[in-house]
C-alpha cells in the first residue's frame, strides 16, 4: 500500500475573510454564510488585527473569478 495522493482542500460555500495579527505573514481564515455576517466579523477584528476580504466561494471556486471569465468570453464572442 502506498501513501494516498495529496489533493488541495475544496473550499466550502460562503464568504471568506482572513484575520492576521499585525505584521504576521499568515493568519486564520473565517467563513461566514452571508455578506453582512462577513462584514460584521471584519468590523469586529479590524481594530486589533489585519483583515483581508477573500470574497465569495461556491463549488470550491471563487465567484468573482468565474464572473470575470464569463465577461471575457462574452466580449470575445461579440468581437468575432
Amino acid at each position: 500500500m502506498g501513501r494516498p495522493p495529496i489533493l488541495p482542500k475544496k473550499k466550502k460555500d460562503g464568504w471568506y475573510i482572513e484575520v492576521r495579527n499585525k505584521g504576521a505573514k499568515s493568519g486564520l481564515i473565517l467563513i461566514r454564510d452571508s455578506y453582512e455576517a462577513m462584514m460584521q466579523a471584519q468590523r469586529q477584528y479590524q481594530t486589533t488585527k489585519d483583515t483581508y476580504l477573500l470574497g465569495e466561494h461556491r463549488n470550491g471556486k471563487r465567484v468573482e473569478d468565474s464572473l470575470k471569465k464569463e465577461k471575457a468570453a462574452k466580449a470575445k464572442k461579440e468581437k468575432a
